[in-house]
Protein backbone atom coordinates (compact mmCIF):
# COMPACT_ATOMS: atom_id res chain seq x y z
CA UNK A 1 0.00 0.00 0.00
CA UNK A 2 1.79 3.20 -0.84
CA UNK A 3 2.11 5.98 2.13
CA UNK A 4 -0.45 8.35 0.14
CA UNK A 5 -3.30 5.55 0.38
CA UNK A 6 -2.86 4.93 4.09
CA UNK A 7 -4.33 6.27 6.86
CA UNK A 8 -4.10 9.26 8.53
CA UNK A 9 -4.26 9.76 12.26
CA UNK A 10 -5.86 11.51 14.47
CA UNK A 11 -2.99 13.43 16.53
CA UNK A 12 -2.12 17.29 16.31
CA UNK A 13 0.49 18.31 14.37
CA UNK A 14 3.14 18.48 16.95
CA UNK A 15 3.37 14.55 17.17
CA UNK A 16 2.51 14.29 13.67
CA UNK A 17 6.37 12.79 13.44
CA UNK A 18 5.41 10.24 15.76
CA UNK A 19 2.19 9.34 14.67
CA UNK A 20 2.89 8.72 11.12
CA UNK A 21 5.59 6.67 12.19
CA UNK A 22 3.27 4.19 14.39
CA UNK A 23 0.45 4.32 11.38
CA UNK A 24 2.55 2.79 9.19
CA UNK A 25 3.98 0.21 11.67
CA UNK A 26 0.13 -0.44 12.30
CA UNK A 27 -1.05 -0.34 8.92
CA UNK A 28 2.24 -2.34 7.73
CA UNK A 29 1.48 -5.07 10.83
CA UNK A 30 -2.49 -5.33 9.93
CA UNK A 31 -1.62 -5.85 6.50
CA UNK A 32 0.43 -8.58 6.74
CA UNK A 33 -2.35 -10.85 8.55
CA UNK A 34 -4.26 -10.90 5.38
CA UNK A 35 -0.85 -12.10 3.27
CA UNK A 36 -1.10 -15.22 2.20
CA UNK A 37 0.86 -18.14 4.42
CA UNK A 38 4.25 -17.73 2.60
CA UNK A 39 4.17 -14.39 2.82
CA UNK A 40 3.48 -14.07 6.70
CA UNK A 41 7.07 -13.68 7.56
CA UNK A 42 7.41 -9.73 8.84
CA UNK A 43 7.21 -9.51 12.21
CA UNK A 44 10.07 -6.64 12.72
CA UNK A 45 7.72 -4.45 13.70
CA UNK A 46 7.22 -6.35 16.87
CA UNK A 47 9.01 -6.38 19.91
CA UNK A 48 10.80 -9.80 20.11
CA UNK A 49 8.79 -10.95 23.36
CA UNK A 50 5.39 -9.26 22.22
CA UNK A 51 2.33 -10.80 23.09
CA UNK A 52 -1.05 -10.87 21.21
CA UNK A 53 -3.89 -11.25 22.80
CA UNK A 54 -8.15 -12.09 22.03
CA UNK A 55 -9.94 -11.65 24.92
CA UNK A 56 -13.27 -13.17 23.50
CA UNK A 57 -11.47 -16.68 22.79
CA UNK A 58 -9.29 -16.16 25.48
CA UNK A 59 -5.74 -16.85 24.09
CA UNK A 60 -2.98 -15.45 24.30
CA UNK A 61 0.24 -15.73 22.24
CA UNK A 62 3.52 -14.53 23.34
CA UNK A 63 6.95 -14.15 21.14
CA UNK A 64 6.95 -12.87 17.14
CA UNK A 65 8.52 -17.24 16.72
CA UNK A 66 4.51 -18.08 18.05
CA UNK A 67 2.88 -15.74 16.03
CA UNK A 68 4.90 -16.77 13.01
CA UNK A 69 4.05 -19.83 12.95
CA UNK A 70 0.20 -19.65 13.85
CA UNK A 71 -0.29 -17.27 10.98
CA UNK A 72 1.94 -19.45 9.09
CA UNK A 73 -0.72 -22.68 9.61
CA UNK A 74 -4.21 -20.32 9.28
CA UNK A 75 -6.66 -22.21 7.81
CA UNK A 76 -8.27 -20.11 5.91
CA UNK A 77 -7.87 -17.25 3.26
CA UNK A 78 -8.07 -13.73 5.13
CA UNK A 79 -9.54 -10.47 3.40
CA UNK A 80 -8.65 -7.64 5.70
CA UNK A 81 -9.40 -3.99 5.32
CA UNK A 82 -7.82 -1.23 7.93
CA UNK A 83 -11.17 1.28 7.94
CA UNK A 84 -9.07 3.71 10.28
CA UNK A 85 -5.75 3.85 12.49
CA UNK A 86 -5.99 6.76 15.11
CA UNK A 87 -4.05 7.44 19.05
CA UNK A 88 -1.16 8.75 20.25
CA UNK A 89 1.61 8.21 22.16
CA UNK A 90 2.09 4.54 22.76
CA UNK A 91 -1.58 3.22 22.43
CA UNK A 92 -2.94 3.08 19.02
CA UNK A 93 -5.99 1.23 17.76
CA UNK A 94 -7.15 0.24 13.97
CA UNK A 95 -10.69 -0.25 13.34
CA UNK A 96 -11.12 -2.92 10.53
CA UNK A 97 -13.36 -5.07 8.28
CA UNK A 98 -12.63 -9.06 8.05
CA UNK A 99 -13.57 -12.09 6.24
CA UNK A 100 -12.74 -15.22 6.12
CA UNK A 101 -12.61 -17.60 2.96
CA UNK A 102 -14.95 -14.79 1.19
CA UNK A 103 -17.52 -15.26 3.95
CA UNK A 104 -19.23 -12.25 5.22
CA UNK A 105 -17.38 -9.50 6.64
CA UNK A 106 -17.22 -9.27 10.25
CA UNK A 107 -15.76 -5.94 12.27
CA UNK A 108 -12.97 -5.60 14.53
CA UNK A 109 -10.48 -3.31 16.87
CA UNK A 110 -7.20 -3.91 17.36
CA UNK A 111 -5.15 -2.16 19.79
CA UNK A 112 -1.59 -1.69 19.52
CA UNK A 113 0.19 -0.84 22.45
CA UNK A 114 4.05 0.31 21.62
CA UNK A 115 7.09 0.35 23.62
CA UNK A 116 9.93 2.19 21.70
CA UNK A 117 9.29 2.04 18.07
CA UNK A 118 7.90 -1.70 18.55
CA UNK A 119 4.67 -3.22 18.97
CA UNK A 120 4.19 -4.69 22.91
CA UNK A 121 1.08 -5.84 23.06
CA UNK A 122 -2.01 -5.99 20.30
CA UNK A 123 -5.43 -7.06 21.81
CA UNK A 124 -7.99 -7.58 18.78
CA UNK A 125 -11.98 -7.73 19.51
CA UNK A 126 -14.11 -8.98 16.58
CA UNK A 127 -17.76 -9.30 15.42
CA UNK A 128 -19.86 -10.24 13.10
CA UNK A 129 -22.24 -7.33 11.56
CA UNK A 130 -25.87 -7.22 12.27
CA UNK A 131 -28.96 -5.88 11.42
CA UNK A 132 -29.89 -2.84 12.54
CA UNK A 133 -33.09 -2.63 14.71
CA UNK A 134 -35.97 -0.43 12.72
CA UNK A 135 -36.91 1.41 16.05
CA UNK A 136 -33.71 3.45 15.91
CA UNK A 137 -34.16 4.56 12.16
CA UNK A 138 -35.58 7.56 12.72
CA UNK A 139 -32.52 9.29 14.66
CA UNK A 140 -29.80 7.23 12.46
CA UNK A 141 -27.45 8.87 10.32
CA UNK A 142 -26.07 7.30 6.59
CA UNK A 143 -24.51 4.29 6.92
CA UNK A 144 -21.11 4.48 7.24
CA UNK A 145 -18.18 3.64 4.55
CA UNK A 146 -18.67 -0.74 4.36
CA UNK A 147 -16.00 -3.00 2.26
CA UNK A 148 -15.28 -1.94 -1.17
CA UNK A 149 -16.63 -5.87 -2.06
CA UNK A 150 -20.00 -6.03 0.48
CA UNK A 151 -22.62 -7.43 0.06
Amino acid sequence: MPASARPSSTTNSSSRRTSRYSTDKITDGMLDRGRSPGQRHNQRFRAPHAVLEFPQSGERFEGVPNFREWRRNYPAEVDLEIRRVRGGGDVWTAEVAVRYDGGPWNYGVSIHEFRGDKIARETIYYAEAFEAPEWRARWRAAPPHQPADAD
